[in-house]
């Protein structure tokens, strides 16, 4: 099965979006309400999202962050590395009222996104920035019951942070903060306050050069080297967190989950750095290559960790660097898959891509055969069974073995 890694960053899609947008494909405000799935001025729908199952109401805020520690990695010209990041967290109760529900995207970044035509999303017919999440934007903080733990959450390869919404605010929901980080030149883009929209062109003419050069495995190392260097860095910003939310998490209890080179963030930054306690990889290899060979293996799949680790998989024979990777490590592990699924049910595909009018054909060639509501069921069931277990102390026993709730989750190893 093919990896979605950085080579997914070369299609004509992207190469697309990094051409001006006009002002006509941009998304217009008001022109939705909510994610009602009602049709937009432009003709996009505003996509529904599955109500998270907590039982707290979920409030968020985003920020920049800026590095000056370095240069950009992607352009050195620039003396520091910025970032966009976006707080989810349990809200105080009764705080909806006056606090209008948070858009899927910021409009510049919709529009980049949308000209994408993402995971086979066609253009034009999903309204990202008019699609609302269940999050009040800057609702005041549940400080009840003390600090929380913390999450830290990455999305794919030339994917936006709000990928994994619908996996994010059912843990906001079920009472952790969860940050989600947007690095920055991966994507088609990243926008920031002042309006200005980065893009992925930078990373982009790197791949060309790395094609050029036979050099790939070597930009692929680069590209996570990046993301585990922006992880620290969040984790070093947890104390000056945006809207209070330091005063909320728990510093000591920290977890980082996500998926495809989310997956591997998630595992190096936790090889690279024992601030993290416990991490999840959604189907995200753990070597340094387009497609899984079992070589130029990364650090922590040589090494393995000592502390728990998920890995949750696509439907498909086990990987070389997975089984490595299990091989070496001393922590509480599990290695499950998800049957009927795909490289993308690990997303907010799933939920997104039925509401875009496509057949039958392109929903199975993306998420797969597994009914996509049961997909999502199943990740958020585990994930937060595992976050649970190890940073509240709380074991519901699902990763004890196979659950007749969720038979269409296999234990691997």
């Amino acid at each position: 099965m093919t990896r979605r890694t950085l080579i997914g960053l070369a299609t004509a899609g992207l190469a697309a979006a990094l051409l001006p947008v006009s002002s006509s494909a941009a998304p217009r405000a008001g022109t939705a309400t909510g994610a009602t799935g009602a049709r937009a001025a432009t003709g996009a729908v505003a996509a529904q999202l599955p109500a998270p199952t907590g039982p707290h109401g979920i409030g968020t805020v985003s920020a920049r962050l800026v590095d000056r520690s370095r240069h950009d990695p992607w352009v050195p010209a620039q003396p520091y590395r910025e970032l966009m990041i976006s707080v989810w967290y349990p809200a105080a109760p009764g705080s909806g009222e006056g606090h209008s529900r948070a858009p899927y995207m910021a409009p510049g970044a919709a529009a980049r996104w949308d000209a994408t035509s993402p995971h086979d999303i066609p253009k034009g017919t999903l309204d990202f920035a008019a699609t609302r999440t269940h999050a009040r934007e800057g609702a005041p903080a549940d400080t009840r019951g003390g600090r929380r733990p913390v999450l830290v959450y990455a999305a794919g390869a030339g994917d936006p942070r709000t990928w994994g919404t619908a996996l994010v605010e059912e843990m906001a929901s079920r009472g952790y903060v969860v940050v989600t980080i947007d690095h920055t030149y991966e994507n088609p883009g990243v926008q920031f306050p002042d309006g200005s929209v980065k893009d992925a062109g930078p990373l982009l003419k790197a791949y060309e050069e790395a094609q050029k050069n036979d050099t790939v495995p070597d930009l692929l190392k680069k590209t996570t080297d990046v993301r585990v260097a922006d992880s620290k860095f969040l984790l070093d910003s947890l104390g000056s967190l945006p809207h209070g939310l330091s005063q909320v998490v728990d510093r000591r209890r920290v977890g980082m989950f996500g998926q495809s080179a989310g997956g591997i963030a998630a595992a190096q930054t936790m090889y690279e750095d024992r601030r993290v306690t416990a991490g999840v990889d959604l189907d995200g290899t753990l070597e340094f290559n387009p497609e899984p060979t079992g070589t130029h293996l990364m650090p922590v799949a040589r090494h393995g960790l000592d502390r728990p680790f998920l890995l949750m998989g696509s439907d498909r024979p086990t990987e070389p660097s997975w089984r490595a990777f299990l091989s070496h490590s001393t922590g509480w592990q599990r290695n499950l898959t998800l049957r009927g699924s795909r490289h993308q049910t690990y997303t907010d595909l799933p939920a997104l891509l039925p509401q875009a009018g496509v057949d039958r054909k392109t929903v199975e060639k993306n998420i797969g055969t597994v009914d996509p509501a049961r997909a999502i069921a199943a990740q958020r069931a585990y994930v937060a069974s595992f976050f649970d277990r190890w940073l509240k102390e709380k074991d519901d026993g699902l990763l004890d073995g196979p659950s007749g709730r969720y038979p269409e989750v296999e234990f691997t190893g």
